[in-house]
Order: C-alpha cells, then sequence, then structure tokens
C-alpha cells in the first residue's frame, strides 16, 4: 500500500496510447474489430481467448449515464465503445460469497445453498472454467476468488445465523472516509495492483506463447470499503479510503445526495439495515457527498486495473483474438437509502456492471435485457464451444452479443425476461427474494406474508423511493406468482432459519460459556458489552422456540 507512481501510473498514462492504438485496429462505422473471428459453433476461426476481470462492490449503472458523468473511467468507457454494455445485469445474491458461488456454478443461490459468507461451493465443484481446461483451453486464475466455503470471519457467520433473534446490535463502523498519500500517489490497493500485475505478466510472457487458447481471470478488492482497525480488528470494513490523485478523477458538482425518508417509514428490513450497519445517526451533507466522491475514486483505480489488463493485450497483439469481460459480485449503496455496503436489493446494492468486448461482439452496443450472474456460465461454454448443461439456472449470453444473426444457433435456449436474486446472510433479518422483468421490480421477503413485499416501477421511480406494492396488487400478485413458480420461497425461508439456527447452536456448544466473550469481541461488541445479559436473553428465547421445526 506504499507505492508511488509504478506500473499503475503507466496504464493511467497508457489510457490515451490503448485509445490511440485502437484507432488503427479497428474499423467501420461500428467500430467492427479487423480479423476477429466469428461466434458461430461452426465457425473455423481459431477459438477465442477470454479474460474476466471481477471486482468487489462496483455499482453497475456507473458504466453508463447518469453515473458515467460522475467519475471518469477510461477503459470501462473504452470496452463501452468497441464492446456490448448490459444496462440491466443483476447480482444472484448481493453479497460476495454467495454471489461468486452463483457466477462459477451458473445456479441460483437456494440451489448452491451458499447462505451466507462462510457457506458456499464445495472446493472440488465443477466450473466453468474447470470445463474449459478440460476442453484444451490453458487456464490462470489470479487476486479473489471467495465462492468456496469457510472463509471469512465468524462475525460474518454469527451475525447472519443470530438475524431472527428479537434484538438490534450495530455490526458495523461508522462508514468513514480516508484520504492517504498525494497527488502522485496511485496504487492505494496495493494488494490488488500486484494481482493485476502478475495476470499482465502472465499475458506479455506466457499467454503470447500459447498454441491454443487460453481462460484468464483476475479478481479485485476494490472498489470494496477497507477494514477500519480504529474501531477494532472485527469491527468490520466501513472505510472508503482513496488517494487525491483518484479523487480529482470525481466531479463532485455531479454527485447526488441520495433522499432518505424518515426512519419511522423504513420498511422494517431497511431499518434493521440501516441500524445494523450503523448508518441511522446524523450525516450531513457533506460526510454523504464524500463517502460517495471517495467510492467513485476507488472505481477509478478499479478501472485502471482493467485498463492495465487491455494494454497488455493490445502490445502483445492478443486483443484483436480475445474477448474480455468486465464484471463483479455485487455494488455498493454509498448511503443510497440510508446504508452503506450491499446486503439490498436495491440498485445500487443489486445492480452490476457486466461489459464484453471481443471478437464479433457488437460494437458500441447498450443492451436492456435482464441478465445475471449465472449466465456467465453458460456463456462461457458458448464461447469455448462446449454443450451447456440443461441444469443450468443462466443462460448464454452469446445470443445477444453475436454482431451478426447468423452467428447465433437457433438451438440456444432464449434468455427469460426475468432475473432472480436472492439473500440470506448478515444485516437482513430476513430471507429475501428479488424478481426483476421490464419496468417492475419485486421485493418478497421471508414466507411472504410475514414481511410486506416491495415493487417498483423503475422507469417512473429509479431511485426506488416509492413502494407501491399495494397500489397496485395485480401486479403485486402476478410477480409473487412468478417468484413462486421459479422458487418456492417460503420454504427456502424456512430452510435457512432451521439452518442458521442448527449452525449456531453447534458452534455455541462448541464454545460452552464462553460464547458470549466470544461474541463481545466481533463487530457488534460496542453495543454487547452494555447489556450483554439482555441480548443473551435474547438469543436464550429464540433458541426455545420452535425447537422441533
Amino acid at each position: 500500500m506504499r507505492g508511488r507512481c509504478g506500473k499503475g501510473a503507466r496504464t493511467v498514462v497508457l489510457a490515451a496510447l490503448v485509445l490511440l492504438l485502437a484507432s488503427t485496429r479497428w474499423e467501420g462505422a461500428k467500430a467492427r474489430p479487423v480479423a476477429w473471428g466469428h461466434l458461430g459453433a461452426g465457425s473455423s476461426q481459431r477459438a477465442r481467448n477470454v479474460v474476466m476481470v471481477m471486482c468487489d462492490a462496483f455499482d453497475g449503472r456507473l458504466t453508463f449515464y447518469p453515473g458515467n458523468q460522475t467519475v471518469i473511467l477510461p477503459f470501462i468507457n473504452f470496452m463501452k465503445r468497441y464492446g456490448t454494455v448490459f444496462l440491466n445485469a443483476y447480482t444472484n445474491s448481493p453479497i460476495c460469497c454467495p454471489s461468486r458461488a452463483a457466477m462459477w456454478s451458473g445456479l441460483f443461490t437456494h440451489l448452491t445453498e451458499s447462505w451466507n459468507n462462510f457457506k458456499g461451493l464445495d472446493p472440488n465443484y465443477t466450473t466453468w472454467m474447470d470445463l474449459m481446461q478440460k476442453h484444451g483451453y490453458r487456464t490462470q486464475k489470479y487476486g479473489k476468488l471467495d465462492y468456496t466455503s469457510g472463509h471469512h470471519s465468524v462475525s460474518n457467520r454469527v451475525e447472519a445465523w443470530t438475524r431472527d433473534v428479537d434484538f438490534l446490535l450495530r455490526q458495523e463502523g461508522r462508514p468513514m472516509v480516508n484520504l492517504t498519500g498525494n497527488k502522485t500517489f496511485v496504487r492505494v490497493m496495493e494488494k490488488d495492483w500486484q494481482n493485476t500485475d502478475k495476470a499482465a505478466s502472465w499475458i506479455r510472457k506466457e499467454a503470447t506463447n500459447f498454441s491454443q487458447p487460453f481462460v484468464l481471470y483476475l479478481g479485485l478488492n476494490l472498489p470494496h470499503p477497507y477494514p477500519s482497525p480504529s474501531t477494532g480488528e472485527n469491527f468490520g470494513s466501513s472505510t472508503f479510503l482513496t488517494s487525491p490523485y483518484w479523487l480529482e478523477k470525481v466531479t463532485y458538482e455531479a454527485i447526488k445526495i441520495p433522499k432518505w425518508p424518515p426512519l419511522s417509514d423504513m420498511h422494517p428490513i431497511d431499518y434493521y439495515s440501516s441500524y445494523t450497519k450503523n448508518c441511522t445517526g446524523q450525516f450531513t451533507r457533506k460526510e454523504i457527498r464524500d463517502i460517495r466522491a471517495f467510492y467513485y475514486a476507488m472505481c477509478a483505480e478499479t478501472d485502471a486495473m482493467l485498463g492495465e489488463i487491455i494494454s497488455a493485450l493490445s502490445d502483445t497483439g492478443l486483443l484483436k483474438r480475445t474477448i474480455v469481460i468486465f464484471t463483479a459480485d455485487h455494488g455498493e449503496l454509498a448511503m443510497e437509502h440510508q446504508q452503506f455496503y450491499k446486503m439490498s436489493m436495491y440498485e445500487a446494492s443489486s445492480h452490476v456492471p457486466l461489459l464484453v468486448m471481443g471478437p464479433s461482439i457488437k460494437a458500441h452496443h447498450h443492451l436492456s435485457n435482464v441478465v445475471s450472474l449465472v449466465d456467465i456460465y453458460p456463456t462461457m461454454l458458448d464461447i469455448a464451444r462446449i454443450p451447456i448443461p440443461q441444469n443450468l439456472s443462466g443462460y448464454s449470453l452469446i445470443p445477444l452479443l453475436a454482431e451478426r444473426a447468423e452467428d447465433e444457433v437457433s438451438s440456444r435456449r432464449l434468455h427469460p425476461t426475468w432475473v432472480l436474486s436472492e439473500f440470506h446472510g448478515c444485516n437482513a433479518n430476513s430471507s429475501t427474494y428479488m424478481l426483476r422483468t421490464n419496468k417492475w421490480k419485486y421485493i418478497a421477503y421471508s414466507d411472504g406474508h410475514s414481511v410486506p413485499p416491495q415493487l417498483f416501477d423503475l422507469s417512473a421511480d429509479p431511485d426506488e423511493l416509492t413502494n407501491i406494492a399495494t397500489t397496485f396488487p395485480e401486479v403485486s400478485h402476478s410477480l409473487d406468482k412468478k417468484l413462486r413458480s421459479i422458487v418456492n420461497y417460503p420454504r427456502i425461508s424456512a430452510s435457512v432459519h432451521k439452518y442458521n439456527k442448527k449452525q449456531f447452536i453447534s458452534w455455541k456448544q462448541s464454545l460452552g460459556q464462553n460464547y458470549s466473550n466470544v461474541i463481545a469481541n466481533l463487530r457488534w461488541h460496542q453495543d454487547w458489552l452494555k447489556e450483554p445479559r439482555k441480548y443473551k436473553d435474547a438469543i436464550h428465547r429464540w433458541l426455545q422456540m420452535n425447537t422441533n421445526e
């Protein structure tokens, strides 16, 4: 975290150079790439390489208007110019591990049973990369993977397991900003830069020599907020950290201050989330604007890492025969709806970036179709011309991306007009299910009747400020019926509730009488220590209820 210019600055400087290089390698009114092969399964062209850059907590709306008026993102804009951007791409679960489990498996969260950041896929699960390797691709991964079980802190587990307990405990440090370095300090997230360097070096030194196609994955931590050591090592990641170099990429005047309803008017799940994220206190407009500005600056640093990969592909001549994909596991609320972090179905949290550029991918193309991360799995197989299993939750995006109609295959399943996202982890005291289709977003909770649903018309209310579930009961009923046809969500909610209680009991028994002292040192320790008896009693009552369920 103490580098200065290095390769990070080189990448930023190369932004203009890459655009200049591109002008000599691309042609036509649609900026069609020269000598790129077709995507059709019957093509005799050499198989395409694939490079996927997946970051953490990137609000997908920043990849198109109005988000792109707030911060300079040259390489995302480069991908938009020469590729396709999905305007309505969503995570299948707005939290790291379950989201990535869905992406790597091609299956919805209720099928992988990745209920929280501790429970993901089995380490031996066959991912799309495993299949591509089996079919002759050279494969390489760098950086954050985070899709198998057993990771993350004890706090993540205990907070998720006890979300049904009748208490409110703040689980995060109050969101804050921190400025480091000076106007030449580029490599703020040093670990991400190191992994980016490794990936770029692999492209330059190894991939150029391969006789067979390759697939490269780079996982980044940014723009996820940083740990806040001043509040205790187990007290969450609530610091938005950047340097003056990146902050200069942000236009303060363009930053929108989100509207907040009174706490008394909040949906009950929103209130729980805002409280546990330590966001129910007073925030000045400057505090909110700074948090958002620093977050956007962190997005700019992320964009530069994407740029280093694109630069490496360009310098080696591989760019013209490589499909590049940029996406994220989820978004970042950045103080919208009086919250930060994710764990919510609001757009800032659930809407992810998805940009694709490469051989015969439509250029300068915006797609409004709703898609989600489970679609990555069949898309990767389609690119590699590997038969797609019929049991996947996702659908290949190649029919939407192919530049020419004849590049599509008529036998492919067409993507439905809806996507599903679900959440079962911490900072929300109910399982949550989101169905997104055309202009509607429908959100159901728990068993479908104990917590009121939400319905938003995103065309008329893009900020999701007015819940119209009771105003349009026929729409709510229709969407709920559709949701239940996709997933029996009351049954899934009951299964998660049972799992949470079972896991907590097992954990508590492993600690004996010491469990309260352990909790007192987790992220919520400041509240717990004030009245430990009160909260222990609440847990006891919860454990005594419905023990045979």
